[in-house]
C-alpha cells in the first residue's frame, strides 16, 4: 500500500473526503517526524511505537574491492510492533 492507496482507505474507513483525509495523514507523519527529531518517542497502544536509536560508527567492507571503508554513526528510526497489531497479522 502507498501514500495515495492510504489516503483512499482511511478517507473510506471514517467517511471523509480524500482532501481531509490526507491533511490527517501530513499532520500525522509530521508530529511523528517532529517528536522523533527531537528524540522522543511515539507510543500508539495496541498499534507500536516508533523510537530513535543511535547507531556508532563502525568497519565495514566494500564487497566490490574487499576494502575496509569507515561507516560514520547515525540515528536510525526503529518501529515495535504492538501485541493488538502482532495479534491481527498472525
Amino acid at each position: 500500500m502507498n501514500k495515495s492507496e492510504l489516503i483512499d482507505a482511511m478517507a473510506a474507513e471514517a467517511g471523509i473526503s480524500k482532501a481531509a483525509a490526507k491533511k490527517a495523514l501530513d499532520a500525522f507523519m509530521g508530529s511523528v517526524s517532529g517528536t522523533l527529531t527531537k528524540g522522543g518517542r511515539v507510543s500508539l497502544v495496541g498499534f507500536g511505537s516508533f523510537s530513535v536509536s543511535k547507531r556508532e560508527a563502525r568497519d565495514g567492507r566494500n564487497p566490490q574491492t574487499g576494502k575496509t571503508i569507515k561507516i560514520p554513526a547515525k540515528n536510525v528510526v526503529k518501529f515495535k510492533a504492538g501485541a493488538d497489531l502482532v495479534k491481527t497479522v498472525n
